[in-house]
């Protein structure tokens, strides 16, 4: 796949993982979780296959991700790495019939990947055993009890063979994170790879201060920046509206949100990875966990209210160590309680601000020295 060397958080995991430990793995994504712990689990499947291969047999391996679009990207990982030597794979999520899903666990298979809403469905219908599973993945831990999935995650959990290998990845751990870890993983190793928080990463912050009813006009400057650019909204129906405005004005981007089908989700993504658009308007849930190569700008049009949110967002780019820039854009009204959530990030972000017809190409390229003159200009709330 052409990786020469481990990244960091595959170096401190991996040996455990084939040693059958449970591992507690801390790391912001693009990270490389996802090899981290798809490489060893082929590696133990293939390493402890039967002899025979049966038919409908029930999958010993289980990985929970908490949406569609990353169940779908951490099999495109996993699909590549097993299929050379045998391992299969199967992805179970919600939003599309189940029939394809039913018919390929009934053919047989050795990875299910999925979300916990849809697993749970299928177990309850009695068209999914896990008591065979050995190895259990629960990732981006953090989204999906902020998602509401703690208790789907340990009914399934429970539902795996006793004594089960557990592996857990989470950006951030919190009090819910930690039940699940309580009870499923109560000797882990852990590792919290050094190099991986947003404040030591490759990613360049900044926050535009604009008055609001200005800030529509500035986005529109700013998608009008080089490479691929993710916008970030609270609402659908903004997502929606920024879209449409930015296409008016000949900037082609999609958007990407929960009321869309997922086949109309997947042809958003496809055209952004294809490089047919270069904008992409997302909501958090709907863009939580994609991955898109090459990202070079991430917007956050309306400021996240919790410093994970920005922490989730941020990692759309400076990915596996490349570069990345990431633009808060707020009202003056907004800027102390933005300041604290930075803080708390642990994130250095100058504060500058603009009006629609700055030249903001050079803003957002601006060198450190020139932002802290640009962020003097800004009164002290």
């Amino acid at each position: 796949m052409g990786a020469e060397s481990p990244f960091p958080i595959q170096a401190a995991t991996i040996p455990d993982v084939i040693a059958g430990r449970d591992v507690l793995g801390r790391g912001r994504t693009g990270s490389g979780k996802t090899i981290a712990f798809g490489a060893p689990i082929v590696e133990l499947l293939t390493r402890n296959r039967p002899d025979r291969r049966e038919i409908g047999r029930a999958p010993r391996a289980l990985i929970l991700a908490p949406t569609r679009e990353l169940a779908q990207q951490i099999n495109h990982v996993i699909m590549t790495l097993g299929r050379s030597v045998g391992v299969f794979t199967t992805v179970i999520v919600g939003g599309v019939k189940q029939d394809r899903q039913v018919e390929g666990l009934r053919r047989g298979v050795d990875i299910v990947i999925g979300t916990p809403g849809r697993i749970e469905d299928l177990v309850e219908q009695r068209k999914l055993n896990l008591g065979s599973v050995e190895i259990a993945v629960v990732d981006e831990a953090d989204h999906m009890t902020e998602l509401g999935f703690l208790e789907p995650v340990q009914r399934i959990l429970r539902q795996t063979r006793p004594g089960s290998q557990k592996l857990l990845f989470s950006a951030t751990l919190d009090a819910e994170v930690q039940t699940i870890v309580k009870e499923f993983l109560p000797e882990p190793s852990v590792h919290e790879v050094a190099g991986e928080e947003q404040s030591t990463s490759t990613i360049d912050h900044q926050v535009l201060v604009v008055d609001r009813y200005d800030k529509d006009a500035v986005l529109e400057q700013i998608v009008r920046n080089p490479g691929r650019i993710v916008v970030f909204t609270r609402t659908r129906a903004y997502a929606e509206r920024l879209a449409e405005q930015f296409d008016d004005a000949g900037v082609a981007a999609v958007s990407l949100h929960g009321d869309l089908t997922q086949a109309k989700r997947n042809r958003s993504l496809d055209k952004v990875k294809r490089g047919k658009v270069d904008v992409l308007v997302a909501t958090d849930v709907a863009a939580r966990g994609i991955h898109i190569d090459d990202i070079a700008l991430v917007v956050q049009a309306d400021p996240p209210d919790e410093y994970k949110t920005y922490m989730h967002r941020s990692g759309r780019t400076g990915r596996a160590g490349n570069d990345g820039r990431v633009v808060t854009v707020i009202a003056p009204a907004r800027r102390k309680r933005t300041q604290q959530l930075l803080d708390r990030a642990e994130i250095e972000a100058p504060m500058i601000p603009v009006v629609p017809g700055d030249d903001l190409l050079d803003t957002l390229t601006m060198p450190p020295s020139g932002r802290a003159a640009a962020a003097e200009a800004v009164p002290a709330s």
